[in-house]
């Protein structure tokens, strides 16, 4: 066996512009694999991550189209396109905060206006809601303070401010006290919410916050909202508090079939696992693309062994005429294609994760808390992936090499 990689590390050197492109082949493959197995990794502790963020004691309660399931594309698609659900509305939420174990709730609906300060407009996103937002949210005011419910009945014009719209609105100037204008109409700046950063790709930071009912009735025009997040008292009954709330919206919505629901209420364990499901099937998808190009690799191997063997004809016979067995040229075109893909292995190992700790860089300097880990599952996966592939495809030329007649072949150079 010493032999016999000591001339299959022989025949690879005497080639080795064709042996580089061949691992080539691999080293994308596997970096690839390796790239999206630890990215799927990343983004999973990430949406965990963000879920764990809003506490496991809150319960959410959001529209949904009718007759479709809340995780269907039919009623993903149907509220992008603008299925309007007007049957959510703050007097459920009043309902919900009587039941057994809700101890407090906000409503919430979103909008989008131009927003003018002096000489400065811009278009941002308006977020209305009720006074116990903080409390539930666990937000903090960095300066002023939150509106209050006697202002939210109110319909008060005041608004609280992002942190990231605050500073393209007044720069280092304190906004608290100074007033924006919103559909013409102007607002007081009471307070500026301290800085939270993004979950799930949403920028709290970039939010402007009013009274639910000053954007409903004053800016949007409408009377319902989108979704409302409950906080629970005790959260180990998170299970018969959806039942509970489940069957409250139902009698107040008059819906007596559940296939008619308008309405869905999720528990942050059913959203954690729903999450981790999109994120493994995304990461299976990604995966599988991904291993076509070790399969493209695999043949890039066996087309250029082929094209090895006929170019070293005259090296096969003359190994066989000095006492080389077919077997003997077996194993060294075999071990010729394994040593290719398990170099291209490590160095694709090597490559994919230099390549994924760069993603993970570059999404915490977006302010993503993604965290870097060397997927062991995934290097030994590839390395066996690529000895496979080594075996698989080397072997049909291979065997084509052994089975070469000598005396012909020797006939080939001259």
């Amino acid at each position: 066996m010493h032999r016999l990689l000591r001339i299959a590390f022989f025949g690879l050197r005497t080639n080795k512009v064709r042996a580089g492109l061949t691992i080539t082949g691999i080293v994308i493959g596997i970096a690839a694999v390796i790239v999206v197995m630890s990215a799927g990794s990343g983004l999973k502790a990430y949406v965990l991550g963000q879920l764990a963020a809003f506490g496991t004691d809150v319960i959410e309660i959001e529209i949904k189209v009718p007759s479709a399931s809340k995780t269907s594309s039919q009623n993903a698609t149907g509220l992008v396109t603008g299925i309007s659900i007007t049957t959510l509305i703050a007097d459920d939420a009043e309902a919900i905060k009587k039941t057994r174990n809700i101890s407090n709730i906000y409503s919430a609906v979103m909008g989008q206006e131009l927003v003018q300060y002096l000489g400065e407009r811009k278009k941002v996103f308006l977020f209305g809601t009720n006074a116990s937002y903080s409390d539930v949210d666990k937000s903090n005011v960095a300066q002023g303070r939150f509106f209050t419910d006697a202002e939210e009945r109110e319909q008060a014009n005041i608004v609280v401010l992002g942190s990231k719209v605050a500073e393209r609105l007044f720069g280092a100037n304190d906004p608290v006290g100074q007033t924006i204008k919103i559909r013409q109409r102007n607002y007081k700046v009471i307070g500026v919410m301290e800085a939270r950063g993004a979950a799930f790709f949403f920028d709290y930071d970039d939010l402007i916050f009013l009274p639910l009912r000053t954007l409903q009735k004053e800016v949007l025009g409408i009377d319902h909202v989108s979704f409302m997040v409950a906080q629970m008292i005790d959260p180990t009954r998170a299970l018969a508090t959806q039942a509970e709330l489940t069957d409250l919206l139902r009698e107040r919505h008059d819906l007596t079939n559940p296939d008619k629901d308008d309405f869905v209420v999720n528990t942050m364990d059913e959203a954690m696992d729903i999450l981790s499901a999109v994120v493994a099937a995304i990461t299976f998808l990604l995966l599988v693309i991904a291993s076509i190009s070790l399969v493209v690799g695999g043949v890039g191997i066996m087309n250029i062994m082929y094209v090895s063997v006929v170019e070293r004809t005259y090296e096969i016979g003359l190994r066989k005429a000095v006492g080389a067995t077919q077997r003997d040229i077996l194993r060294q075109f075999l071990l010729e294609a394994i040593i290719l893909t398990g170099l291209g292995g490590i160095i694709g190992t090597v490559l994919g994760e230099v390549v994924a700790f760069i993603l993970s860089r570059v999404a915490t300097s977006y302010g993503l808390t993604w965290h870097f880990s060397i997927s062991f599952g995934a290097i030994f996966i590839a390395t066996f992936t690529a000895m496979v592939i080594g075996i698989i495809f080397g072997i049909r030329p291979a065997r084509s090499a052994a089975r070469l007649d000598s005396i012909e072949a020797l006939r080939e150079e001259g």
